[in-house]
């Protein structure tokens, strides 16, 4: 089994402390670094080229939205993991957009962070449902305020890959794909590979969010309430 090399960055040493010791206990995860805020988590991405960092998102100099920004630009590879307070989550459009792939509110149980280091270091997205449809939410809002639905022909998707991508963005794994489809699930793993080379992105949600800006995906009205 591969080691996930993981960097945490926190500006509260208590934090970041008792994410060390958890996440020292587990098999395959190594702990190489720590920053107390966005400009050390760059400076020790570049030195240590982590796989996963664990980003908080308030933090003094730099905060983790920046941070996410520029160590994307240079290592698109690195899974970044955001953890926000739930009064945080009007960041997490801008998060989004900068390229984090996980989202995980603080309180969020430790054995759900260990299971997001695992999924983002294979690629996946895992967002803490909360914040999926905050996400939701925001993309919705946005394409209902342009008024009209973009075209968007310059893609080499199949209908297959269309759909496999529809169930990305709706947030299911590859197994949940495959149980769906009736397909395989190294089938799934293949298409969703497919689709990334195709659309140029790294990640799950980063495919999601192009496909729903790029009006390939179209998100079901938010309901109204009243």
């Amino acid at each position: 089994m591969e080691r996930i090399k993981v960097l945490i960055a926190d500006d509260h040493r208590v934090v970041r402390e008792g994410l060390a010791a958890i996440l020292k206990t587990k098999e395959n995860i190594d702990v190489v670094g720590e920053a107390q805020d966005g400009q050390e988590a760059v400076e020790k991405a570049r030195s240590l080229l982590p796989d996963v960092i664990l980003m908080d998102v308030s933090m003094p100099r730099m905060g983790g939205v920046e941070a996410t920004r520029i160590i994307k630009r240079e290592f698109p590879h690195i899974g970044i993991i955001a953890l926000t307070m739930y009064e945080e989550q009007q960041y997490i459009f801008d998060l989004v957009r900068a390229g984090a792939t996980g989202y995980l509110l603080k309180d969020t149980d430790s054995s759900q962070i260990v299971v997001a280091i695992r999924a983002v270091y294979r690629g996946e997205s895992l967002i803490h449902p909360s914040v999926a449809s905050k996400i939701l939410a925001e993309f919705s809002l946005l394409t209902q305020r342009k008024g009209k639905k973009p075209g968007w022909v310059e893609h080499d998707l199949t209908e297959r890959e269309i759909t496999v991508l529809r169930l990305v963005a709706d947030g299911k794994t590859n197994k949940e794909i495959a149980n769906s489809l009736d397909l395989s699930e190294k089938t799934v793993k293949n298409h969703v590979r497919n689709i990334f080379h195709k659309l140029q992105v790294y990640d799950r949600t980063q495919a999601a969010i192009l496909a729903i800006r790029k009006g390939l995906i179209e998100l079901e009205p938010m309901p109204k309430h009243h």
